[in-house]
Parts: structure tokens; C-alpha cells; sequence
């Protein structure tokens, strides 16, 4: 090999060189998903529990992701909600995908719904992108990224206080209903207003630009927030810290806004300290 060919290879190896693979790769599954998306109807669906589908569209998603960063770099280790994780060790990277976030309201023929990939390498999360075909709107940024939507900046909202934006407040079975009572309570004590699409990490690629003012949810597990999380940072936004313990493998609750409001939204989880 010619030292021109290891120079290409040694870039494209590199964080940035994933994250150029990632873009290309996150809209080939964008198309994909977007093809099952114009024929609902045909589509073979499961449930894996309570409010909890899957779809062939959710599993050949995340199968094209997975096999694109595998050819790609095969050292890296993998996560999806579908197909579960490859092994991997301290030091190795690792591609965190969720290959349709918002599977209910994707059945339902409603356009929020978005495919999230993440990239962490030795516990620390390098980058995010979000991307919601129907809109054609790909959300990215990362620790030496900045945030953005199809290229153009993005930065967190300025708002000092809860009543100057809408707020995000996630909710699953795996929650309690006390939390969602005390924290709309709250909340609109407050004089908040809050919103929800049912897909967490859209919502949260709307905190990163600055159209929702925060995003607050007991437990998401990492495949539903790491791509916007890294996104949300590089915007200029707050989060608190999600990969601490096994938070990987198993989730850890989410409170992010904008700075100047990060505490009042961390409020809203009081109960779940």
C-alpha cells in the first residue's frame, strides 16, 4: 500500500472518518425506512410488550446500519435495540442505534419518528446524529462537531425559566404514573407548557435546536438518547451525565434544556434521585 492509500485509510478510521460514514449511512436507512413508511399496510408487526411494537421495518434498518459500519470497521462494537450488542471492551468503540425511534407513531402514519445513531469510544460519547426522513431533517454534532441540522448551526434555547418554551416530558410503562402527575403538576405551577411526540429522541434533537426548551424522563435507555444527547452538548445545552455505571446496557433517567434552565427542568425528576 502506497502512503497516499494509508493516509485515506487512516482518516477514514479516525472520529472524524466515522462520523462522515455516519451521515451517509444514517440517510441509506432514512430511505429505507421511509420506503416501509409509504406501505404501512403491508407491514409484519410485533409486540414486545405494552406499548411496545416492532415492526420488519425497525429490524432491516437496523440490520442495513449494522452491516454498513461493520464493513466499514469491523473492530467496532455494536448496540442496537433490535439485534441487541456485539462484545466489546473498554478501549474499542462502539455504535449505539436505534433504528426507528417513535415506532408507534410510525405505524400510526405520523411523521415523528427518527433513526439515532451515537458513537462512543471508551465510555466517553464522541458524537449523535438524529435523522427524521419524512422532514428530511438530519440533526448532528459532537464533541469536536458542532450542532447542526442539514449543515446549517443549531444552539440550545436561551430561556431562563419554564414558562418561556414548551417542555418535553417522557414517559413509558417502565415509569411510574406519579412521576408523570407530579412533573405536568409542577410543571404548570410553573407556568410551563409541556409537549410530547412520542419519539424521545426527536424531542431531543428539538432541545439541541433550540424548538423545545428541555426534555425530562425518568429511564431511556441509551439507544434512545445518545445520538441526541451528543447533539444537545455540542448545541451549547445541558445534560446531565448518562453513562455513569451500566447506564450503557441498561438506561439512566435524562434531564436536558437549555443551561439557564437545567435545574428547574432537573426538578421535575425530584422524585427519582
Amino acid at each position: 500500500m502506497n502512503t497516499a492509500s494509508q493516509e485515506v485509510d487512516l482518516q477514514e478510521d479516525s472520529i472524524l472518518g466515522r462520523f462522515k460514514v455516519a451521515q451517509s449511512v444514517i440517510r441509506k436507512a432514512g430511505s429505507l425506512a421511509n420506503e416501509y413508511f409509504g406501505r404501512l399496510g403491508s407491514l409484519t408487526i410485533k409486540s414486545k410488550g405494552s406499548h411496545d411494537l416492532v415492526s420488519e421495518a425497525d429490524v432491516n434498518t437496523e440490520l442495513l446500519i449494522r452491516n454498513s459500519f461493520k464493513e466499514k470497521f469491523p473492530d467496532d462494537s455494536f448496540f442496537g435495540e433490535e439485534s441487541g450488542h456485539t462484545e466489546f471492551s473498554p478501549g474499542h468503540g462502539i455504535w449505539v442505534v436505534d433504528p426507528i425511534d417513535g415506532t408507534q407513531p410510525f405505524l400510526s402514519g405520523m411523521p415523528n419518528w427518527c433513526i439515532s445513531i451515537a458513537y462512543v469510544l471508551d465510555g466517553q460519547l464522541q458524537f449523535g446524529l438524529v435523522y427524521n426522513p419524512p422532514c428530511d431533517e438530519l440533526f448532528a454534532g459532537g464533541r469536536a462537531f458542532p450542532a447542526t441540522v442539514n449543515g446549517n448551526p443549531i444552539a440550545a434555547h436561551s430561556g431562563t425559566d419554564l414558562s418561556t418554551g414548551l417542555v418535553s416530558i417522557g414517559f413509558s410503562p417502565r415509569s411510574p404514573h406519579s412521576f408523570l402527575f407530579d412533573s405536568l403538576t409542577k410543571l404548570l405551577d410553573q407556568k410551563g407548557m409541556f409537549f410530547r411526540n412520542g419519539s424521545g429522541a426527536l424531542s431531543l434533537a428539538y432541545v439541541a435546536a433550540g424548538r423545545l426548551l428541555g426534555h425530562v424522563e425518568p429511564h431511556m435507555h441509551s439507544w434512545d438518547c445518545l445520538g441526541a444527547i451528543a447533539i444537545i452538548e455540542a448545541a451549547g445545552g445541558r445534560v446531565n451525565e448518562f453513562l455513569v455505571g451500566d447506564a450503557l446496557l441498561k438506561g439512566n433517567r435524562v434531564v436536558a434544556g437549555g443551561a439557564a434552565v437545567y435545574h428547574q427542568l432537573d426538578s421535575l425528576l425530584g422524585y427519582n434521585r
